[in-house]
């Protein structure tokens, strides 16, 4: 008996599913077109503004005009942190201006052998190019050489004058 009812149930389930009713016609909203609104002219002429170009090259070439020099302790081409800075603003100009380069002379103060001394100025222009290609300049960019004694920054004997002369001058070509 059950069972007759719950196919019944079924059979008026699947007939009321069959069954035809009318699906009403959504309604339309009404169109209205929209009139271009008029656009007002200005009475004067609208000044234009002038953005100045920057010449980055001429920027860094600035910027590294009077970091031309790099001091070292004696009896040593450690590049000290303080001349850290100077070596990064070459860097960054010379990575800008991949045209650019430049010679990285060497000295020493007149104290020890004329050969040691060429070597010293060697290894302190070495150690400045190091620098730079680290931060990215082509080998081709910059050329260590070292004058040793031989081109003093300052004449005499002392501290002052030697740690005047103990250096690495970053040049143009």
């Amino acid at each position: 008996m059950t069972m007759r009812f719950a196919l019944a149930a079924v059979a008026a389930a699947v007939l009321a599913g069959c069954s035809t009713t009318k699906v009403e016609e959504p309604v339309k909203a009404p169109v209205v077109e929209a009139k271009p609104t008029p656009v007002q002219q200005p009475t004067q002429p609208v000044a234009e503004t002038k953005v100045a170009t920057v010449d980055l090259a001429a920027e860094q070439s600035k910027a590294v005009a009077d970091k031309r020099v790099i001091y070292f302790d004696f009896d040593s081409y450690v590049v000290k942190d303080e001349f850290r800075a100077s070596i990064d603003a070459h860097a960054k100009r010379l990575n800008l201006i991949k045209t650019q380069k430049v010679s990285l002379e060497g000295h020493a103060d007149q104290r020890g052998s004329r050969e040691y001394n060429l070597a010293l100025g060697q290894k302190r222009a070495e150690a400045v190019m190091q620098q730079l290609s680290l931060q990215g300049v082509a080998a081709g960019q910059a050329e260590p050489v070292s004058f040793g004694k031989e081109r003093p920054a300052m004449e005499g004997t002392g501290e002052a004058v030697w740690a005047k002369n103990r250096r690495v001058e970053v040049k143009d070509k």
